[in-house]
């Protein structure tokens, strides 16, 4: 089934990066999950209260918008039906969809749920391959992981 963003989350893309703007539009293409964009662009201010309620692991978003005039993120919301999910399975899928666009593309693309890995498509094998291998990291390194599912950035 071929999914379609909305023009709420078309909205949301306005002052992101082109380059991601056209990944995020060809992943909704291949998706085996349908998706919308909750944001792009983050102000100051908002960046702000996300890192100080601890939701935010940076005052350096890359939501924010940076030296080229753009904002080089996106967070992404799964959808199953009309409802939105925070199961993190679906934005593993989400995730591999975002991959096999920046092949299309040649973006380079960070996962927040795999921070360990650059470019998502130099990575062999599934983005929840990816997340497992950067939960492993972390937890051999005495740190917890921040997942942050939704989120996808230029690198």
């Amino acid at each position: 089934m071929a999914f379609k963003l909305s023009s709420r989350s078309l909205g949301k893309l306005e002052g992101v990066n082109e380059l991601l703007v056209d990944t995020v539009k060809r992943a909704i293409e291949v998706s085996k999950v349908d998706f919308g964009v909750i944001y792009g662009v983050r102000s100051l201010e908002e960046q702000e209260k996300l890192y100080n309620s601890g939701r935010s692991q940076t005052m350096r978003s890359k939501h924010l918008i940076q030296e080229d005039g753009t904002s080089h993120a996106v967070d992404l919301m799964a959808y199953d039906g009309s409802d939105p999910s925070w199961d993190i399975v679906m934005y593993d899928d989400i995730a591999d969809a975002m991959k096999a666009a920046a092949l299309k593309t040649g973006a380079k693309i960070c996962w927040g749920a795999a921070w360990h890995i650059d470019d998502i498509t130099k990575w062999d094998g599934t983005m929840e391959q990816a997340m497992n291998a950067y939960i492993d990291l972390r937890r051999g390194q005495g740190r917890r992981p921040f997942i942050d599912g939704p989120h996808f950035q230029l690198n």
